[in-house]
């Protein structure tokens, strides 16, 4: 169980489209006592009958513009545990982990980052030339953001709530409109780079990647790389945003961080 008398409550996003044949797998392994956030983008499948029969207390939002992105965006505003875990519904990640993710930032982490190349991780999916471009990818974010990540494009992650604001994530509204930056596949990246140039303590956490159960891979190992490498060199152009910095994370940074005492952690 997630959720601990005292400890705190744990929100998980899902984005879904399309995905009524990993749902039913997905599903009954998320945590009992969970908020579940179900994103869904358009899908024309039975995916939201499957969330309604297996997981009746899910909150479901459609997401307002295109790309995982804006769902997660979409997930995140509707989310409040003060844990928000990022779960993909291909069932590639396994949910029996959430607990190591949780243990992370209870024990004072602010970010809990997965990562399929530490010890006790591994992958049952990826190929060897989005291994190697991955590897050099980490390294170069290594490099630039003065990181020690060891698995850059692996978007199973967590991280307390009340740091969403430090993070500056394109606004989910209006809907609708032209994609903005980080609408797209590019999310995880920019997160990454985010939360290293924000100062959050960051811990990464192993995980094991599984095969994805149905249907075919959104990823394309060249374009998607490619799209990852002008990501990491978007934010390091941009990544001294301090004298950019919103009156939120001005009041968050000048009050010295957030409340550590249980239930203290909303935004």
């Amino acid at each position: 169980m997630v959720h601990t008398p005292g400890g705190p409550t744990v929100s998980i996003v899902v984005p879904v489209f399309n995905e009524e044949r990993n749902l039913c797998h997905v599903l009954p392994l998320l945590p009992a006592d969970a908020e579940v956030v179900v994103v869904d983008g358009g899908s024309s499948d039975d995916s939201l009958g499957v969330v309604a029969r297996l997981r009746p207390d899910a909150v479901v939002v459609q997401q307002t513009r295109w790309g995982k992105g804006n769902a997660l965006a979409c997930g995140f505003a509707a989310a409040t545990g003060d844990v928000i875990v990022m779960l993909d519904a291909d069932g590639s990640a396994d949910p029996r982990e959430i607990d190591s993710f949780v243990a992370a930032l209870t024990s004072g982490a602010d970010f809990a980052k997965g990562t399929r190349f530490a010890p006790g991780g591994g992958s049952a999916d990826i190929t060897v030339i989005r291994r190697i471009g991955n590897w050099g990818l980490t390294v170069l974010t290594n490099l630039l953001f003065g990181m020690h990540f060891t698995d850059l494009c692996y978007g199973y992650n967590a991280f307390w709530r009340d740091v969403l604001p430090l993070l500056e994530l394109p606004d989910h509204e209006p809907a609708g409109g032209e994609q903005q930056w980080g609408d797209g596949f590019e999310i995880e990246t920019v997160i990454n780079c985010r939360a290293a140039t924000s100062g959050l303590v960051i811990r990464e956490v192993p995980s094991h990647e599984r095969h994805r159960l149905h249907g075919p891979s959104n990823l394309r190992a060249v374009s998607d790389g490619s799209r990852v490498l002008r990501t990491l060199l978007v934010e390091y152009r941009a990544r001294d945003r301090s004298p950019q910095l919103t009156p939120a994370i001005r009041h968050f940074a000048e009050d010295g961080g957030r409340d550590t005492t249980p239930g203290s952690r909303a935004v």
